[in-house]
């Protein structure tokens, strides 16, 4: 995703950063950060990098709470799905809906159409 290999649904991007939008929601504006450096786990990754994707996730969340219909955007970190840190956020109502079970694979079109959306808030 970070070169171009692997097509996504870009919310925003920086010379360290990437979000987009889960291919397998748990709610609609579901969207990953991760650093374009490649670091597996997210408590490898150095603390200014950290800091920062920190400040551009935050970026991202209010852009999401602009265009979802949620009482909040919602944070998780589990670092088992792919061998590259990344950080979830996740458009909530309840804490239960942070929940993985949750997941359904979306239409890329609705997708696509989310994340100008979402870039549009940016």
């Amino acid at each position: 995703m970070i070169n171009g290999e692997i097509p996504c649904h870009t919310i925003h991007e920086d010379g360290q950063f990437l979000s987009f939008l889960d291919i397998r929601p748990i709610n609609p504006g579901h969207a990953l950060v991760i650093p374009k450096k490649e670091v597996d786990y997210i408590f490898d990754v150095d603390d200014a990098l950290l800091g920062g994707m920190m400040v551009f996730a935050k970026k991202v969340a209010r852009a999401i709470e602009q265009e979802v219909d949620c009482r909040r955007v919602g944070m998780m970190v589990a670092g088992l799905e792919v061998p590259h840190a990344h950080i979830h956020l996740v458009p909530i109502r309840a804490i239960a809906d942070l929940n993985f079970a949750n997941a359904k694979p979306a239409e890329s079109g609705d997708l696509a159409a989310l994340a100008q959306k979402i870039r549009a808030r940016m």
